[in-house]
């Protein structure tokens, strides 16, 4: 069992976990889950010895090995396996022991225990877990600084995982992962036995492999039984018992001051007025939902141009005189939602790039709109952003010529108003600065977004923000993503780079998985082609009937917010007219009942409406 114990970390004066504290089961696997900010990896960094807490601790078992990726990845001329096998440090040191050894009776001790950990089986499966993290033979055997720090990071996940921890810590692992690296993880970590911690934003990922959700809000934990779908509905259904619950103590808090105000004269009940007051001073607010504005994207809506976009024909791309991809064939329309799947290394950026006119053709033909206006996302994008300028300058630099108000514009559709537009990039989160990094390359609406691997920084409600700013988007979307949630919400056409070419992929994201994971492929392979088609024909009419039925329910959500406020005016007016509205102290009881009746009705009418889309939506969902 991993157990914390109120846990508490200040940094620059301000609390980041206040009293943190939470029992995990034994071998349970947990997902952590937070907004960008809310102190995941600081709370990682405690439970690993990294960050000595101002107070409190985290304990598990004696004994307990912990395992957990170091920020830097490893580098050097040993290769990924070497540098995988020397992560079992007792095997390491048994070999080497093994060939000194003279002593007869201790050699014997030796090679029992190297029999006993399965030492003589270590190579073979160091090479299995390098091969489900994207490495091949060749690549197994190469020196670590021929790598780019993406690929030293899954050689660090993949010694991690070798070293079989009992309490092993990931966090964001998938970030440097493909989907069918992500995919292989997934089925790792199903099957290991120990207890794991892993700080995730993938919906999917934590479905398919964690059993409890620990939820960190405003430097307090939660822990919660289920995936994340379940953890989200828990969490709904305790925000609606905080507000049913900040509702009657608002309402009690009204009373008691009322009391207060009309009986702290009088003798007679002065001690009552003086207890009640006490009670008041001595009554905790409920919490109240913050509007959180890492939840905002706004994609401007681009001016309508005639099809197609871009026409590829038998063209071919790469480096230098080396082509990556070759025979690309492909047509863009300004109504696509295109994903490209595909393993790191097969050339999905490449084939980004060729789209965004970043490279040129080496062969073939690219045919562009001649007005055409492309917003380009990469990870690049955010890591060079200029930490010491903030998202005001930024922008401006961009948009020369235009007014600060114009300016500001842009920058709020992505949450950055007031204060925020005038923070140094050095002092925003991961997610701020992805969204900045949105917002640069959108500030002249561009026809077509093309985003490689977009959701990286988000946590999962601000991904969730992601897709249905895409879905109201009139552009065409192109996406490189490991995230599947993101990828069946808003592709349309699937594109599988692999072997040297880019080709259309009549399957659906359940397809490739299956196909990916070797699961179901002879029943994929034998499903007609024209039904293939016809599915994503029809997924793409329900995800337009779902984003109708969200909007619907939203606007009844808020109608039947108005008139609750409507009706609790009426209240005030009907029981205090000292302090009601103008417009109501005017009128008489009568009045004010007939009133209070039609915004029944009205209200009894948004009701009807908000169940009937919501029950629409989980039909649609079933």
């Amino acid at each position: 069992m991993l157990t914390l114990n109120g846990i508490t970390v200040r940094l620059g004066g301000r609390s980041i976990l206040d009293g943190a504290a939470a029992a995990l089961p034994p071998r349970s696997r947990v997902g952590l889950v937070g907004r960008n900010g809310a102190g995941k990896s600081t709370l990682v960094r405690v439970i690993a010895g990294m960050l000595e807490p101002d107070d409190g601790s985290a304990e598990m078992p004696r004994g307990s090995r912990l395992g957990y990726i170091a920020q830097e990845a490893p580098a050097g001329s040993a290769t990924p396996f070497e540098t995988v096998l020397a992560a079992d440090r007792e095997r390491a040191a048994l070999l080497s022991e093994a060939e000194a050894c003279e002593d007869l009776d201790r050699l014997g001790e030796v090679h029992e225990r190297l029999n006993a950990i399965d030492a003589h089986a270590a190579p073979s499966r160091a090479a299995r877990i390098l091969v489900g993290l994207g490495f091949d033979e060749e690549m197994q055997h190469r020196p670590l600084d021929s790598f780019s720090g993406g690929w030293r990071m899954r050689v660090a996940l993949a010694a991690l995982l070798f070293s079989t921890p009992d309490v092993l810590l990931l966090d964001e692992p998938s970030n440097h992962l493909d989907l069918e690296a992500v995919l292989w993880l997934e089925d790792f970590l199903k099957g290991y036995l120990a207890t794991i911690v892993v700080v995730s934003h993938e919906r999917d990922f934590l479905n398919n492999v964690v059993d409890h959700i620990l939820h960190l809000s405003q430097g307090k934990l939660t822990l919660y039984p289920g995936g994340y779908d379940s953890f989200e509905r828990q969490r709904a259904e305790r925000q609606a018992q905080l507000a049913s619950a900040r509702e009657k103590q608002t309402a009690q808090r009204e009373k008691l001051q009322d009391y207060i105000a009309r009986n702290s004269a009088r003798a007679s009940t002065a001690k009552q007025a003086q207890s009640r007051a006490k009670a008041l001073a001595k009554m905790q607010p409920i919490a109240e939902m913050v509007d959180d504005p890492s939840l905002s994207f706004g994609f401007p809506n681009p001016q309508e141009l005639r099809p197609p976009l871009i026409t590829l024909d038998m063209a071919s791309v790469g480096y230098a005189e080396t082509p990556v991809l070759s025979r690309l064939n492909l047509r863009l329309d300004p109504s696509d939602r295109i994903a490209l799947l595909g393993r790191n290394g097969n050339g999905k950026t490449t084939l980004a790039r060729l789209l965004a006119a970043q490279l040129a053709p080496m062969e073939g033909g690219v045919t562009r709109s001649q007005k055409l206006k492309v917003g380009y996302f990469t990870q690049y994008q955010v890591e060079e952003l200029d930490g010491g300028d903030t998202p005001f300058q930024h922008m401006a630099r961009l948009m020369k010529g235009a007014t600060p108000a114009a300016v500001r514009s842009q920058l709020g559709r992505f949450g950055f108003s007031g204060d925020k537009a005038l923070t140094e990039v050095r002092k925003l989160s991961g997610g701020e600065r992805a969204r900045l990094a949105l917002a640069l390359i959108t500030r002249d609406a561009p026809h077509m977004l093309i985003l490689d691997e977009p959701t990286n920084h988000l946590d999962v409600d601000a991904r969730e923000a992601l897709v249905q700013a895409l879905s109201g988007y009139s552009g065409a979307v192109v996406v490189v993503s490991h995230d599947r949630h993101m990828l069946e919400l808003i592709a349309d056409r699937l594109v599988l780079v692999d072997g040297g070419t880019a080709r259309e992929y009549d399957g659906s994201i359940e397809d490739y998985t299956a196909l990916v994971l070797a699961k179901d492929a002879g029943a994929a392979k034998s499903q007609p082609k024209a039904n293939r088609k016809e599915d994503r024909r029809t997924a793409a009419a329900a995800r337009e009937k779902g984003q109708a039925l969200r909007s619907r329910a939203k606007a009844a959500e808020a109608e039947m917010a108005k008139l609750t406020a409507a009706r609790s005016a009426i209240d005030r007016a009907m029981f205090d007219p000292s302090g009601a509205e103008k417009e109501l102290a005017k009128l008489t009881m009568t009045e004010l009942m007939k009133r209070r009746a039609e915004v029944e009705r009205q209200l009894a009418g948004a009701e009807a409406q908000w169940l009937e889309a919501s029950e629409a939506l989980e039909q649609l969902a079933a």
